[in-house]
């Protein structure tokens, strides 16, 4: 490969091209490639290491701590989740053109970040924007964006994704106006984006720390109109199998 047409690969950003050209123009000497077939080959590889490169960084930006996919969780150790219900949903992937919310309720170490991971990973290999984040800390971003007045800014960045995670939601003490602030999250993403939601505490718990009894029924409401709950308060704890991956 001579300079000039190296340079014209680097400028086009064909990384794949660049790299691999010697084994392309190989493989067409090799088999008798025609210009066209040859050209057809280069850019099939090309598109796919597009795809692929597309998809890591979309897993990356996503912040997922522990990347649990659906085909690693032990279903044999659980035999109080609905695995049927549960796979024919995640097998369909309607979720997403459907803009329903999955919630898992249940006590800690049962599976539950595990699971809705899945789903999220699931959503972003197939070409969507996900995006994974822990409740109090989506509390603690909405909260300061109201000091530099880029509430929505946040907001809208938090809108986008399809689906979000929110994961360990409850347990944290809030203001009114953080109260506010993820209500209008949930409220704008109604119908409109799938959300997924991880909870320790039930529903009928949710008061404890919305602390507005009104904003806490609407929100409930939003969250399970068009949606899938599962139960998992009696799943039992896969701690000795998901040791030290601070699942909950």
């Amino acid at each position: 490969m001579d300079e000039q047409f190296a340079k014209t690969l680097k400028d086009l950003r064909l990384w794949g091209v660049l790299a691999h050209w010697d084994q392309y123009v190989a493989l067409a000497e090799q088999q008798d490639f025609s210009p066209i077939r040859l050209l057809r080959h280069v850019l099939e590889e090309e598109s796919k290491l597009h795809a692929a490169n597309s998809r890591r960084l979309r897993l990356l930006r996503a912040q997922i701590p522990d990347p649990w996919r659906m085909e690693t969780f032990p279903f044999e150790r659980q035999p109080n989740l609905n695995k049927k219900r549960l796979l024919s949903l995640y097998d369909a992937f309607e979720y997403i053109d459907k803009h329903h919310n999955l919630c898992w309720i249940g006590p800690t170490g049962v599976g539950k970040t595990s699971l809705a991971t899945g789903f999220l990973i699931q959503a972003i290999e197939r070409g969507y924007r996900g995006r994974y984040i822990l409740f109090p800390d989506l509390i603690n971003e909405l909260f300061r964006s109201l000091a530099d007045h880029s509430e929505a800014q946040v907001l809208g960045r938090y809108l986008a994704y399809d689906p979000l995670l929110v994961d360990e939601l409850g347990y944290v003490e809030m203001e009114p106006t953080q109260i506010g602030l993820f209500f209008t999250l949930m409220h704008k993403r109604h119908r409109r984006k799938c959300t997924l939601i991880t909870s320790n505490l039930g529903f009928a718990e949710w008061g404890s720390f919305l602390k507005n009894p009104h904003l806490t029924a609407a929100l409930i409401d939003r969250l399970t109109e068009n949606s899938y709950v599962f139960n998992m308060s009696k799943c039992r704890s896969l701690r000795p199998v998901l040791q030290d991956k601070g699942e909950a």
